[in-house]
């Protein structure tokens, strides 16, 4: 199943961050926070503005952008939890 985001909303999957601490101690799930990086795998066309024109997202599928940890919506596609986003909660894209 695809998704397709409308207006200015964008499809991440978060990215999962280690489970291991700098020392080496292995962390349960319980102990661990939501990943607050991820993938955008879709993007919506984009925001409709007061004067009828469309403002583009500025943001690409396969960007990996930086979002708070409790932002969004999760949803369930094929077994799979994703997160719909707006874009203004995205903070940032992170670049090599």
């Amino acid at each position: 199943m695809n998704i397709r985001p409308l207006h200015d909303r964008v499809v991440v999957r978060r990215v999962e961050e280690d489970t291991t601490s700098a020392g080496g101690i292995v962390l349960p799930d319980t102990a661990s926070e939501k990943p607050s990086q991820g993938d955008v795998l879709a993007v919506g066309p984009g925001k409709v503005l007061d004067d009828g024109s469309v403002r583009e997202v500025g943001l690409n599928v396969g960007d990996r952008v930086v979002f708070g940890q409790y932002g969004g919506n999760t949803i369930k596609v094929d077994g799979e939890e994703l997160l719909i986003l707006s874009e203004n909660e995205i903070f940032g894209v992170l670049e090599d």
